[in-house]
């Protein structure tokens, strides 16, 4: 039973790594399920086993992104005590991340207009809005009653500078320069 198990489990996380490159270089609408079948070499029912159609396939590849960005963000965060550096550290790592044509294609240009912006934003919300808010009630420097709208608003603006990366045409200078505006953006919002 295990062995089954095993096997069903390396399909998935298969399936989802190639259908992470075909989202990555096609984009979701240039992305067919015949296409992961023929990348894959797995049947077509193995792919409707784990995953009841496309849109699915897709929220599991951008769960595996969220996931890989999550852990660059707690890396980058590993032994800061206090919040505020460990706020700016991760946000300044969220906005390197826009380097990674994954990163782009999949979270920034495609999920928005998969899922439709509210949910997109909702996932978003779940996996970040929380942190940003806990760091701003440690420090301490911002009112209780607007940790709330502040945490909207860095979150929002770190959003903002990352879509500008995603849709520029030169990403690595457009990132270089988006990185330091948010270090300034930062330092402005929460002191230095």
């Amino acid at each position: 039973m295990n062995k089954k198990i095993d096997r069903g489990q390396a399909t998935r996380e298969h399936l989802v790594a190639v259908a992470t490159g075909l989202f990555t270089e096609q984009g979701y609408d240039g992305t067919s399920i015949e296409a992961v079948l023929r990348a894959a070499e797995v049947s077509r029912g193995a792919l409707y086993h784990h995953f009841p159609g496309k849109d699915a396939l897709f929220a599991a590849v951008l769960d595996t992104v969220y996931e890989r960005v999550g852990a660059e963000g707690a890396k980058a965060v590993e032994g800061l005590t206090d919040p505020v550096t460990a706020l700016r550290a991760a946000c300044l790592a969220w906005i390197r991340s826009t380097r990674d044509p994954v990163v782009r294609q999949v979270m920034l240009i495609d999920a928005p207009a998969v899922l439709g912006w509210q949910r997109w934003r909702e996932i978003d919300e779940e996996r970040t809005l929380g942190k940003i808010k806990a760091a701003l009630r440690r420090d301490g420097r911002i009112p209780k009653a607007r940790v709330d709208l502040f945490a909207h608003v860095l979150l929002a603006g770190m959003n903002e500078i990352a879509m500008l990366v995603a849709r520029a045409d030169d990403h690595g200078s457009t990132a270089a320069e988006a990185e330091a505006a948010a270090g300034d953006l930062l330092d402005r919002l929460l002191g230095t």
